[in-house]
């Protein structure tokens, strides 16, 4: 797989300009460069020039590779699989903490990352100066702080201290000596920028092309989370309860309905990552998902059960799939193990190469219809409704509220009426609640690249990951600085152990 580098000052001087990839909201039609001063004119130039921050989600660094090399493979949901040897060893590195400054899925991480916090400030520099529409403007600029934030968000949790850049860089000397910002620093711009977008967003939701977009819910529950990450457990709870009782969302009766094409930004979505099939092949930055193809049983099936025979990634580990109550209808929605079925009637094999007990992955999995190789349709989900409850179950405790809450999301999993208590239920006797929050959150949220950051937060990665018979090191809770970042910027100081 050929990445291709930028470095931080290329990254941020970018004019933003770069087309959407997601569904119909997202431009997709090819543009020439424009130079900043003619461009940021009109009420289009405003929406073109918003549209394009959410373009590094679907790529490369983001969603559509580095994120589930992070946050799956270097958890303990899953391990990396597929053929050995060389196959991913960029992936090899991430699942057995050999990773160094070079891996270039830590580096495309973060330069994806720069890149749009880069597009995300040319908006909130240059179109308050656009005559256009002031309901449309604060919009665009409300997705433009709801965006910086969460690209920060990434960027803060995995590597710690980072650059704190919030306006344009006007040549590679402004970058040139950038010095990394306190974690703390960047947290209060997190939520500087999360509580200015609630107040700007609408609260949605969106119709026609705009569907897919941010809105206030979507920068109120990512607060949420933000607060909940930082140990804030009273404004978490605060965030959660406004997004339970003010967003009109509700839960699929189905947990199986939340990763089907015909559902994306459905009742339980927040926000989601949008990916569009039919345009692209052999590419980890186009507008499909990979997931179906890189995740897909590894060359089973004739015909082969995914496009291009699938390449078995991201494997689910024996002990997370053992670990699912009896009767959790979230595991056959989750994972394929051996005798399921493909919707072509073959049957899942007791094992493949690199996949020794027959298990894969089955939320993104979409099978040979529509798909162009690596150019799966499915939206990744970023925020859900579920989640929210979660945060409150969490934050408030074993309280009748946080017991109601995460109560709620057990119900749903077992398939019974989310608003009528069961024997399923959690109680305020319930030992370890805190633990059995974290327990219910890996099974709601498996695969959707987030255990790692979960394990990080809750100061268990070390234990969790050595206890699976991983080489983890202390160290090993931050990413390595990019060593092509620091080529070009000595000041960029290096994580312990790197």
């Amino acid at each position: 797989m050929i990445i291709k580098h930028k470095t931080l000052g290329a990254t941020l001087l970018m004019l933003g300009m770069l087309s959407g990839c997601g569904k119909d909201f997202l431009e997709l039609q090819p543009r020439n460069a424009v130079p900043t001063e003619n461009f940021y004119q009109t009420q289009t130039d405003a929406l073109q020039a918003t549209t394009s921050v959410y373009s590094q989600l679907s790529q490369n660094g983001m969603f559509n590779y580095s994120l589930w090399g992070i946050g799956d493979v270097m958890s303990d949901n899953s391990f990396l699989g597929g053929g050995g040897a060389a196959d991913g060893v960029e992936f090899q590195q991430l699942d057995n903490f050999t990773y160094t400054s070079t891996n270039p899925l830590t580096t495309s991480h973060w330069q994806r990352a720069y890149l749009g916090i880069g597009q995300a400030n040319q908006v909130l520099a240059r179109v308050p100066a656009i005559e256009m529409d002031a309901a449309l403007k604060n919009r665009c600029l409300g997705e433009a702080e709801f965006l910086r934030a969460l690209y920060y968000f990434y960027l803060v949790r995995g590597f710690g201290d980072v650059p704190l850049v919030t306006t344009p860089a006007q040549s590679t000397a402004d970058v040139a000596n950038l010095t990394r910002t306190p974690v703390a620093q960047v947290y209060t711009q997190i939520v500087v920028d999360l509580t200015d977008a609630i107040a700007k967003l609408p609260a949605g939701p969106y119709t026609g092309d705009d569907v897919g977009r941010a809105t206030k819910w979507s920068a109120t529950a990512l607060l949420a989370k933000v607060y909940l990450t930082q140990g804030d457990m009273a404004n978490a709870a605060t965030q959660a309860r406004a997004v339970i009782n003010g967003s009109g969302k509700s839960l699929w009766a189905n947990y199986a309905d939340n990763f089907k094409v015909e559902n994306e930004n459905g009742q339980e979505s927040l926000f989601e990552v949008q990916f569009k099939n039919g345009l692209s092949s052999y590419t980890t930055d186009g507008p499909g998902s990979v997931m179906n193809e890189f995740w897909g049983a590894r060359f089973f099936g004739s015909p082969y059960v995914v496009s291009s025979g699938g390449y078995g990634f991201n494997i689910p580990e024996k002990e997370f799939v053992d670990g699912y109550e009896a009767g959790d209808l979230r595991k056959a929605a989750t994972v394929f193990v051996p005798g399921d079925k493909y919707p072509d009637g073959q049957v899942q094999p007791n094992e493949l190469v690199g996949d020794p007990f027959g298990f894969n992955i089955r939320k993104f999995f979409v099978g040979t219809v529509n798909v162009n190789n690596w150019d799966s349709p499915l939206n990744v989900p970023v925020l859900r409704l579920s989640e929210v409850y979660l945060i409150l179950a969490e934050a408030v405790g074993a309280t009748p509220e946080g017991l109601e809450a995460i109560n709620k999301v057990r119900r749903r999993a077992f398939g019974l009426p989310i608003n009528t208590p069961s024997a399923r239920d959690l109680t305020a006797a319930t030992p370890n609640f805190k633990e059995a929050v974290w327990r219910e959150r890996r099974y709601e949220l498996a695969f959707e690249m987030d255990r790692w950051y979960d394990l990080k937060r809750t100061g268990t990665l070390v234990s969790t990951m050595r206890a699976k018979g991983k080489t983890i090191q202390d160290f090993n809770v931050l990413l390595p600085i990019p060593q092509s970042e620091r080529n070009v910027n000595p000041n960029l100081t290096q994580n312990p152990g790197y």
